[in-house]
């Protein structure tokens, strides 16, 4: 299995197009790497491939990668479709990107699919997609040898969904454990964790390679909003870093391997030369640049 990571930064992308901060600033003078918001692509056999989230750079992205270009025909492209996380809009608006594709399919789970209900019946104006429920019995086989499940995370509903204190809670988030059925090999793709759970610690733990929520490397990272518990978790995002921070528990999973990724452009793991990434490193967990291709 292929694995290409797309875009590695949270909303707005890095630099933040309004954020003046000291990282946001080294990165437009290119004193850092900049990075767009997060987005991955996946492949059982180099032919067939499929996006994990569609972000607002979809299609700078898909222009850098050469193995995602359209042909041999002029209409061809090697995207088969879609495997949606969650709603939020820096996870979905790049659907627009792909309209006019004909044959696309887009995995999401239920919640997901009924906020995107106006986007969806626009999208089929261009072409007929097919709307599949990621949270089926059973996971799914995808074309090129893939099979994939999709796994309960969060329950946050993003902020343009109206009425959402009506809203029950639900499987608004989701990881997906993706399997090569030809290798055994195992990807874990969760950028957007709400809490740590038993079912993250279990998916990790067969896991050959993690793509795991960076967002925040500390619980105050944004100040005092995000200081306590229920104001991180409000932020669906937890910290890389604390008690009940992801660092810990990864450390439990020295067999696979760890990536960051959905990282905020406040986080110093942005930086190479920070304490941050040390730390990070010392626990054996990765922060890569866009572009990086991995094989699992």
């Amino acid at each position: 299995m292929k694995v290409v990571l797309l875009g590695t930064a949270a909303g707005g992308g890095f630099p933040q197009w309004n954020c003046a901060c000291a990282l946001c600033a080294a990165a437009r003078d290119g004193r850092l790497p900049s990075r767009t918001q997060d987005c991955a692509a996946v492949t059982g056999n180099g032919r067939d491939w499929w996006l994990l989230n569609a972000s607002p750079d979809l299609r700078t992205q898909l222009a850098a990668t050469r193995t995602l270009w359209p042909g041999p025909g002029p209409r061809e492209t090697p995207v088969r479709g879609v495997l949606l996380t969650d709603a939020e809009a820096d996870h979905v608006t790049g659907l627009t990107e792909l309209r006019g594709a004909a044959g696309l399919k887009i995995y999401a789970a239920p919640p997901v699919h009924g906020a995107l209900a106006p986007a969806r019946a626009a999208l089929d104006r261009y072409a007929p997609w097919e709307w599949a429920d990621s949270l089926a019995d059973g996971g799914f086989v995808l074309a090129g040898g893939l099979v994939v499940t999709a796994h309960p995370v969060g329950v946050k509903v993003p902020k343009y969904v109206p009425d959402q204190a009506s809203k029950p809670p639900g499987p608004w988030v989701t990881a997906y454990r993706v399997e090569d059925l030809a290798t055994g090999g195992v990807l874990v793709y969760a950028p957007c964790v709400g809490a740590w759970s038993p079912v993250l610690d279990g998916l990790c733990a067969e896991a050959d390679c993690v793509l795991l929520d960076g967002t925040f490397f500390a619980a105050d990272e944004m100040g005092t909003a995000v200081r306590s518990g229920a104001g991180q978790a409000a932020m669906g995002h937890l910290p890389v870093t604390g008690p009940q921070g992801s660092l810990a528990a990864l450390a439990r999973h020295p067999g696979a391997r760890r990536i960051y990724t959905h990282l905020n452009n406040t986080n110093p793991l942005l930086d190479p030369a920070s304490p941050a990434r040390a730390r990070v490193a010392a626990y054996g967990a990765e922060i890569l640049p866009d572009g990086t291709e991995l094989v699992v």
